[in-house]
């Protein structure tokens, strides 16, 4: 019987969607958490976050196209496009109750998500996150990178911090990894954001108090997005505080989301 029982277990995993392969089912769980990541970044960002969190609170990474083990799909360069994908895929695991994390374009893409649902189904997450990225409303203040010639975009990579410098000097590697890069940040810098009623379900606003990019007053924008509770946490590092922070991040993720088991 245990035989037949992983041939059975191994056909399921087969079935599920690549933009859902790292998610790992808990049989307690009463909130199930989609985790989008930053620009360039994959599913394996949120690798340990399962362990780390409590039973009750079931993450599920996304992992979008163009990246770790989907290098091979195109990635998309566009919100509306994503949007159009992601939705209907996601809406029949929203079958409990569900919150939204990103990071950086992960942010967007969360906050995005949440209005759709909103709007469409009328059906909130029960807590929507975002981190490192100033809230919708504000304009980017700094022309769009995305379209820069391959050397000024590698200097705007490195100024960001956020590629490792022997992936910078790695050729071969940059030649696959500079088409998804170019293709997340058009996805953000692109991003026209449209007036709509705020939320109604609590909000939380993360960001690095070194982060150059990010003010507190962009953070502090974010509370116009709801009509419920609004919290505003920051963190020592910059942009790409949640790696070296993530004890204190997952802390605080864990005391927002066990408020509503």
């Amino acid at each position: 019987m245990r035989e037949i029982s992983l041939t059975r277990q191994e056909q399921k995993m087969k079935t599920v969607s690549p933009w859902l392969r790292s998610w790992q089912r808990k049989p307690h769980a009463r909130i199930r958490l989609f985790c989008f990541p930053y620009a360039g970044g994959g599913a394996s960002l949120f690798h340990a976050w399962p362990q780390c969190l409590p039973r009750e609170i079931e993450v599920c990474p996304l992992q979008l196209p163009g990246r770790e083990e989907r290098l091979a799909d195109t990635p998309f360069s566009t919100m509306s496009l994503l949007l159009e994908a992601l939705a209907p895929l996601l809406q029949p695991y929203l079958d409990m109750p569900y919150a939204f994390f990103g990071h950086s374009m992960g942010a967007l893409i969360s906050f995005e998500l949440a209005r759709y649902f909103s709007r469409t189904q009328n059906l909130e997450p029960v807590h929507l996150f975002v981190s490192g990225h100033r809230a919708p409303q504000i304009p980017d203040p700094d022309p769009p990178t995305h379209n820069l010639p391959e050397p000024e975009f590698i200097e705007e990579l490195r100024r960001l911090q956020g590629t490792p410098e022997e992936v910078l000097h790695n050729e071969e590697l940059l030649h696959i990894l500079l088409p998804l890069l170019r293709a997340d940040f058009a996805l953000c810098e692109t991003y026209s954001y449209t007036h709509e009623k705020p939320l109604t379900c609590p909000l939380s606003a993360f960001s690095g108090l070194q982060d150059a990019d990010v003010s507190r007053e962009d953070i502090k924008a974010w509370h116009e997005q709801t009509r419920g509770p609004f919290k505003m946490r920051f963190f020592r590092g910059d942009h790409f505080f949640l790696h070296k922070e993530q004890g204190n991040l997952l802390h605080a993720l864990t005391l927002d989301l066990l408020a509503h088991v």
